[in-house]
């Protein structure tokens, strides 16, 4: 029997979210335990990483875990031409669980359906980042009171932006109504807004950043434009600054809009907007420790048995 993994937001319901994000609460009330004693961690980052391969391992470093892997491929034996099933069988052979960065959209599906141990998926190419949609939603949640009926300003790069395709699907038993901000070149691909379409989700597409669409919402999720998607550096010059946060634009909206992000950022939000209280986006990193938490204990089987302090997600 294949161990459970997580490569897709898909994966996880939404008893399995409310879950998750359950656990998450009790781990920012309590990060440091011995629930990881004895296990080990993989961290296999093919792309550059800060915040997710940092998380992941203070995470596991708090748990008294212990991790191994690299941090740059050129370090691995990839380098020597090793193929991706034979460095997952080979991380598998040491680890308890495997986290896993590649450029390749569906790698992370591939080494789930050949490891015999359980992998996350820390982001394949522009397709997923499901971690990092739970820790969005664990911020949404600590910051609205709910994740029931609420307006999602998404803005920036929704062509290649896997936190964004994550987002959306993670979103899907909540009846969000989202507001798609885009140029014609990064604007949203048809598959999500085909899923928007069967879930019976509300979205409007933008391609000014209008105040309609920063006022009208509950949660105001900028994005960067992705230098390395493109293969045309030219239409990456052309797209890169258009659309950037200044802290006045925030002056009509809701007192509970929060400004996410999911790091890095670049130009897309002025620094002037770091001291306004809407901006949430360096707690919204640190909260992903606490997620990854609760992720890799759930893959695990490992128990968190501790009185929960979400319990209202369940009855929404």
């Amino acid at each position: 029997m294949k161990p459970k993994s997580l490569v897709n937001i898909g994966d996880y319901n939404r008893t399995d979210i409310l879950r998750i994000l359950d656990n998450a609460a009790q781990f920012k009330a309590n990060p440091n335990r011995n629930l990881l004693e004895h296990r080990v961690c993989a961290t296999l980052f093919f792309e550059p990483s800060t915040r997710t391969r940092l998380s992941f391992e203070t995470a596991v470093n708090r748990l008294r875990g212990r991790i191994i892997g690299f941090s740059d491929a050129a370090t691995s034996s990839s380098s020597k031409g090793e193929s991706l099933k034979d460095t997952i069988m080979m991380a598998a052979n040491y680890a308890d669980i495997v986290v896993m960065r590649h450029h390749l959209e569906g790698s992370a599906r591939y080494a789930s359906e050949i490891s015999p141990v359980p992998i996350v998926n820390a982001g394949d190419g522009a397709n997923q980042h499901p971690t990092q949609t739970l820790l969005d939603m664990f911020s949404i949640y600590e910051t609205q009171g709910t994740l029931e009926n609420l307006t999602i300003t998404i803005v920036g790069d929704l062509k290649y932006g896997r936190a964004v395709h994550s987002l959306i699907e993670g979103m899907a038993d909540f009846r969000p109504t989202f507001n798609f901000v885009a140029p014609d070149e990064l604007k949203i691909p048809e598959k999500y807004k085909s899923f928007c379409d069967e879930k019976g989700i509300a979205y409007r597409e933008f391609t000014e950043f209008s105040p309609e669409a920063i006022n009208s919402a509950d949660i105001l999720y900028m994005t960067r434009v992705q230098r390395e998607r493109f293969t045309d550096l030219m239409e990456y010059e052309k797209v890169k600054n258009i659309y950037i946060l200044h802290n006045d634009m925030l002056k009509n909206s809701k007192p509970t809009l929060r400004v996410l992000h999911p790091l890095p950022r670049v130009k897309e939000i002025n620094q002037d907007v770091d001291d306004n209280p809407k901006a949430y986006y360096f707690q919204q990193a640190k909260n992903g420790m606490f997620v990854r938490q609760a992720v890799i204990c759930d893959l695990l089987e490992i128990e968190v048995n501790e009185v929960t302090e979400v319990k209202k997600l369940r009855k929404e």
